[in-house]
């Protein structure tokens, strides 16, 4: 047993044994590998065996062979293909022994795409091939999803997956655009991989003009815009047939020549489309051809001729004045400011692009501007021609006038005539004026000639001769100058009776005498009375009716009228008996009313009619807007006033008024108004800077300047109070002075009530500052006495009475929502609060009484004048003038006292130590003993002249700085 053992054992080791690892393999085409040959045993040799027997050599590039050590080799296959692939074996040798070992290599494909280009671009409504090249072994099934859902060619015809693995889509449209997924799958291996694939589908263009006619004008400079718009995928580009690109063209300065049509082309990947737009060019008209024209009165004819161009062709007219003619007509008309006419005279004829305007018979009426219009559907040109007709002179005017001996008087003659003719005046074959004619002046203008005759004599009356002589010929006429009368008397229609009043309704006189009628005169008085009441009247001329007032009630009245023209007072008329009506209510107040500043506020003015026989105690006023039926609280407004002002009132409101006027016979029947407030004003941001409101940059800049202006107060405080700030500095650095009030040389040199000796302290202190005792000036201030005025006097009222309603609401419950004042107390109604200023004069406020312990004034003190010289002021209103005060106060005597010397340094005391005279001597107290007084620095007048020279410098720095 021990033997066998040992004969097995040495056996063992003495062959040899191979293994290959791994014991199989499996390579990617492309892929590398390698495998370990291990050999137990004592082995020489070792190599490797292609699948085709042959042994494997070391230097081959696809495989390597390679002996590690003694027991192991290994081999490396690199970029593995299909040729790769079979069974490859590992033998080792050693001597006589031999071993080993095979193993089996396989070559497979794994999933490759070769061709999944994205993107991959079509054209809408065309059959796509989306193209997804796989290869692997075996070879894989290929899916494919849109939008994360699986495509089945079953459920959508249009889909179809091919035998290569492509996908076709049947008329692509824009919606199939998108992400695709190709995924291949290998069940054998449960290889899965994929490809994202973006496809494009692009869109044919379509193009279309904004416009397929473009009209343009020629000639005005203006452009003319010719524009495509264009749309597919991707954006398609627009040109034009042109150089031009862009979908817009732009012809500038548009010329008739580029007139037609243009075609502008939409393309992009998909294809191109084209769009033709047509230019039409319009002309504006122009006339051409115009010549003003020269005629003589009574020619047969004359013509005027007017050329134009443009396109569409021009329509020509003519015109005179307000009369137009156009072709073929043959007009009768009549110019309103001539004394001639024209029959059927006017025919115009138009051809092609010419018109012609022929007058016949022609009259020195036909003169003037004649206008020659050319006209179409895109303007018109309008250029005046003359014509100039020469005619002997035509005398005008009035050949009667009026007048009385010493009254001068013109009679006019007025001449048309070209060219201008000479007037000469005759009477009785003698040329005006003579030797023997001092009472006639002759006033030519280069058309009218006056003749002023003031008549001596009824001689003097009579025919006199205007001649005017031209190269056409010459032309006589006869003026009368006739002796002016008295006017007729006017005719009294009627009489309308009142209360206190009374209408008197008349017609002018028959006769004017000659001359304008000046004034009338009515004349009253009670049946029975011998006195007449006769105010002269100038009335208007259209005025038919007077009214006379202060009548009494319930009487009987004679009236006469008559009429006064320059040469003097005429008859009277007939007397016209009335009887006024008894005592009753006034008649209601005529109405006007007038818009205030702002819109919303309304003065409303009543004319007083008649009161009725009783005198009018006061008037009620109500209004109320129209869009509501309550009326608001009345208004009682005192006798005397004339108006009310509405303030407050709603914007963009109508408004109803009514007055009444109440006596004591009771009211009126109202007097009513209607009026409309305007429309709120809305404030609007001006961002351009215009308008009327401010800018930001203004209110900055005045923010700016008040700032500044506000920092040079403080300064200028500064400098003169406490003798610092900038001002200060510019005065010690630039002016080389100290500012005003600072310590002198002198005080500075010791010169002062200060020792030298700086160990010690000043032995005589003196006073910079009075101390002010009660009841001196400048203690405080002064008692009123009885010269000292409290008040102004109050101006005199320079308006009528007037009273105002304020439209704001009020805090009170029962109170009107609406306050008014008038210029007359009067009481107040249980619904309105009234607040009434009587036009009353002014008086002066009583001035308080001096205490007793106040100074009087000095008897030695000069006396002042206690008003200005001016004169008396004249008030011109219809109020009444407020009396001035019988006292004007005087200014009042005030004490004088010694001025507070600056903290910072003395100030001058000269003269301090003299005693004060008589007139000073209760008002001026020094604080301090006065023998201190003369230890003070004493300054004069130069300490001034510092401060002004001071002040000028710092100005002049100023005003530099300004600059």
């Amino acid at each position: 047993c021990f033997f066998e053992q040992r004969r097995q054992f040495d056996f063992e080791f003495s062959s040899i044994q191979v293994q290959i690892i791994p014991t199989q393999g499996e390579i990617s085409v492309g892929e590398s590998k390698f495998f370990l040959c291990e050999v137990v045993g004592d082995a020489k040799d070792i190599d490797w065996y292609a699948p085709s027997g042959e042994k494997i050599l070391p230097n081959r590039p696809d495989i390597f062979v390679s002996r590690t050590d003694e027991t192991t080799s290994s081999l490396t296959i690199y970029h593995a293909n299909v040729d790769s692939a079979g069974i490859y074996k590992c033998v080792a040798k050693n001597g006589n022994k031999e071993a080993q070992a095979t193993v089996q290599v396989k070559i497979f494909q794994k999933i490759t795409f070769e061709s999944a280009p994205s993107p991959q671009e079509f054209n809408e409504g065309d059959d796509a091939d989306i193209v997804c090249d796989v290869v692997s072994s075996p070879p894989p099934a290929i899916f494919w999803k849109h939008k994360g859902a699986k495509i089945e060619p079953l459920k959508d015809v249009r889909f179809r997956i091919m035998s290569n693995g492509h996908l076709q889509i049947r008329g692509i449209k824009k919606t199939d655009e998108g992400m695709y997924n190709c995924e291949a799958r290998v069940m054998a291996r449960g290889e899965i991989d994929f490809r994202m694939m973006k496809v494009i589908v692009n869109v044919l263009p379509t193009i279309r003009a904004r416009q397929a006619d473009v009209n343009a004008t020629a000639d005005i400079g203006s452009s003319a815009l010719l524009a495509c718009d264009a749309d597919g995928f991707p954006e398609p580009t627009v040109t034009w047939a042109l150089n031009e690109d862009g979908s817009e063209l732009v012809i500038k300065d548009v010329k008739k020549v580029d007139e037609g049509d243009y075609t502008c082309i939409a393309k992009n990947k998909a294809g191109e489309k084209t769009e033709e737009v047509s230019l039409n060019v319009f002309v504006q008209p122009k006339i051409t051809y115009w010549k003003n024209q020269t005629a003589s009165e009574f020619d047969e004819e004359v013509t005027l001729t007017c050329e134009a161009s443009g396109d569409p062709t021009p329509v020509i007219s003519w015109s005179f004045g307000n009369r137009v003619f156009t072709e073929g007509e043959q007009a009768s008309w009549t110019r309103p400011d001539k004394y001639e006419s024209l029959d059927r005279n006017v025919v115009v004829r138009s051809h092609a692009r010419v018109s012609s305007l022929t007058l016949k018979n022609v009259q020195f009426t036909y003169a003037g501007q004649y206008l020659c219009t050319a006209s179409n559907s895109i303007g018109q040109d309008t250029k005046p021609i003359y014509l100039e007709v020469r005619y002997a002179p035509k005398i005008l005017g009035e050949v009667t006038a009026y007048t009385w001996e010493g009254n001068p008087a013109n009679i006019t003659c007025e001449v048309e005539a070209h060219p201008g003719a000479s007037l000469v005046w005759f009477r009785d074959g003698l040329q005006l004026p003579s030797a023997n004619t001092t009472n006639m002046r002759i006033y030519n203008t280069p058309t009218i000639s006056y003749l002023e005759i003031t008549p001596d004599s009824q001689n003097d009356f009579g025919s006199y001769n205007c001649t005017a002589t031209n190269v056409m010929g010459s032309e006589s006429k006869e003026f009368l100058l006739i002796p002016a009368d008295v006017p007729s008397s006017p005719q009294i229609q009627q009489v309308e009776p009142f209360s206190s009043t009374a209408v008197v309704e008349f017609e002018e006189p028959d006769s004017m005498g000659g001359v304008p009628i000046i004034k009338y005169i009515v004349e009253w008085r009670l049946l029975g009375e011998d006195v007449w009441h006769k105010p002269s009247l100038r009335l208007p001329a259209d005025m038919a009716s007077i009214t006379i007032m202060g009548l009494k009630p319930e009487s009987t009245y004679e009236v006469k009228m008559s009429a006064i023209n320059g040469k003097g007072k005429g008859e009277s008329s007939l007397l016209t008996v009335f009887k006024t009506e008894p005592v009753r209510e006034p008649t209601a107040p005529k109405l006007e009313v007038k818009a205030q500043k702002g819109g919303n506020s309304f003065k409303v003015n009543w004319i007083k009619q008649d009161d009725g026989g009783s005198p009018i105690m006061h008037y009620l006023i109500r209004y109320k807007a129209k869009h509501v039926s309550e009326w608001k609280p009345e208004i009682r407004i005192p006798q005397g006033s004339e108006y009310v002002l509405l303030n407050g009132l709603e914007w963009n409101t109508e408004y109803d008024v009514y007055v009444v006027a109440e006596n004591q016979q009771g009211k009126s029947k109202p007097g009513t108004l209607s009026f409309k407030t305007a429309v709120q004003p809305t404030t609007i941001p001006d961002a351009t800077g215009g308008g009327s409101g401010l800018g930001t940059g203004a209110i900055v800049g005045i923010l700016i300047v008040v700032f500044f202006l506000l920092l040079v107060g403080v300064d200028v405080t500064c400098y003169f109070l406490n003798k610092c700030g900038l001002l200060m500095c510019i005065a010690v650095n630039f002016c080389g002075k100290a500012g005003p009030g600072a310590k002198t040389k002198d005080l500075e040199e010791g010169k002062a009530a200060f020792t030298k000796d700086e160990s010690k302290e000043p032995i005589v202190e003196v006073r910079t500052e009075e101390e002010n005792t009660p009841n001196q000036g400048g203690g405080g201030p002064t008692e009123p006495n009885e010269t000292t005025p409290l008040t102004e006097p109050e101006p005199a009222a320079a308006d009528p009475p007037s009273t105002a309603v304020d439209l704001l609401p009020s805090a009170a419950a029962n109170s009107v929502s609406e306050g008014f004042s008038t210029a007359q107390s009067s009481p107040a109604s249980e619904s309105t609060a009234l607040t009434a200023s009587a036009s009353s004069p002014a008086k002066a406020a009583p001035a308080k009484p001096p205490p007793q312990n106040s100074p009087a004034a000095p008897s030695g003190s000069p006396k002042v004048n206690p008003q200005p010289d001016v004169g008396p002021l004249v008030d011109l209103s219809d109020t009444p003038n407020a009396p001035p005060s019988s006292s004007q106060a005087a200014p009042v005597s005030q004490p004088v006292s010694a001025p507070p010397a600056k903290a910072d340094g003395p100030q001058s005391t000269c003269g301090s130590a003299k005693a004060p005279d008589s007139s000073q001597g209760q008002d001026l107290q020094v604080a301090g003993p006065t023998e201190d007084a003369p230890n003070a620095p004493c300054t004069d007048s130069s300490t001034r002249q510092n401060e002004y020279e001071h002040f000028h410098c710092i100005c002049v720095l100023l005003l530099n700085l300004w600059r």
